[in-house]
């Protein structure tokens, strides 16, 4: 793998976390919403579905 795809791939990554984190702040904000926990998974999930088969090729 080229050094480029794992910058790519890195960055992919702490973007997700930052999603991620963003969605738990606003349902730990909002908590009639959703719980919190289900919401940042919910979100890992979705980019998860997203970014992997981009990272495999």
């Amino acid at each position: 793998m080229s050094s480029l795809a794992l910058l790519v791939i890195l960055l992919l990554v702490l973007v997700a976390v930052l999603v991620v984190g963003g969605l738990a702040y606003v349902a730990h904000r909002h908590p009639a919403a959703a719980t919190p926990m289900v919401v940042a998974l919910a979100g890992a999930a979705v980019l998860a579905a997203c970014v992997i088969p981009i990272a495999v090729r």
